[in-house]
């Protein structure tokens, strides 16, 4: 009799245990699918709702970086942009790229210019946080593409090199953007 119980008991959990097995792989699909599609995508294809939007984020929700974003992803920096970082960000308006010679952008975005492309966002870039607070006249700030920017203050406000003014700052959930009014260009 122990015996049959002992059978009845071990087959039975058998059993269970191939149910939950079966369970637990069907639930485990849309979550496997999800992060395979992820994957894919890279760290801008992350569904977040819960957390405080990235920078990258951001910018996508806001019209008047439409020119910016379109840059971001010809030069593939939206994964670069949407990891831990922290950065700062000093992002042009749309009419800040309007301001630069006719057909500038479309060059840049061809295909042979995307290397002088991504000089000129990573000289919009910096490794760190720094806060409107925290500029200081004569700032020298070592950018992404390996050159400065020097911040002025002019009217007791930041700006960068003297002539470009920061419109608006946004916290980011890796970092900050300072919305300026200029295209920053390298020297």
């Amino acid at each position: 009799m122990k015996k049959l119980v002992l059978a009845l008991s071990v087959s039975i959990l058998a059993l269970y245990s191939c149910q939950n097995t079966e369970n637990s792989v069907q639930s485990d699909s849309p979550a496997t699918a999800q992060a395979q599609s992820r994957d894919a995508l890279g760290q801008e294809g992350v569904v977040d709702d819960q957390s405080s939007p990235d920078i990258v984020k951001l910018a996508v929700a806001n019209d008047d970086l439409t020119t910016l974003v379109t840059a971001v992803k010809a030069a593939g920096l939206t994964t670069s942009l949407s990891n831990a970082g922290p950065f700062t960000v000093f992002a042009p308006l749309n009419s800040a790229f309007d301001k630069l010679p006719a057909g500038t952008v479309d060059n840049l975005l061809k295909k042979e210019n995307l290397g002088q492309l991504e000089d000129i966002l990573g000289h919009h870039t910096y490794v760190g946080v720094i806060r409107e607070n925290q500029f200081s006249d004569g700032q020298n700030l070592g950018m992404v593409d390996g050159k400065n920017i020097t911040i002025k203050m002019v009217d007791g406000k930041p700006t960068v090199n003297g002539t470009i003014n920061i419109v608006a700052t946004v916290p980011a959930s890796n970092g900050i953007i300072h919305v300026v009014d200029g295209v920053i260009l390298p020297e």
